[in-house]
């Protein structure tokens, strides 16, 4: 089973345009608004730089880098975590 991105979003036409971008392009991902951080868990997220996507590949933050994420070769990356293992 291939782990999902998961894509930070705020609400922001930036965080629009994200989202966009990976549908567009049949990504499957898991969408976290930061704004409801306050409200599940424990506090604000105010350094948190959205939107960002966090996969298997690495850490892609502001629309630049996920653009650099979309069209990145991911036929080649492992599916499968190294604890998978341990």
């Amino acid at each position: 089973m291939q782990r999902k991105p998961i894509l930070l979003v705020d609400g922001s036409e930036k965080s629009q345009q994200a989202m966009m971008l990976l549908k567009s392009n049949g990504i499957e991902y898991v969408e976290y608004d930061v704004r409801k951080f306050a409200e599940s868990c424990c506090g604000d997220l105010p350094t948190t730089k959205t939107p960002s996507v966090f996969a298997p590949e690495g850490i892609f933050k502001d629309l630049d880098e996920i653009r650099k994420y979309v069209t990145m070769d991911r036929k080649n990356t492992a599916t499968e975590s190294e604890s998978a293992y341990w």
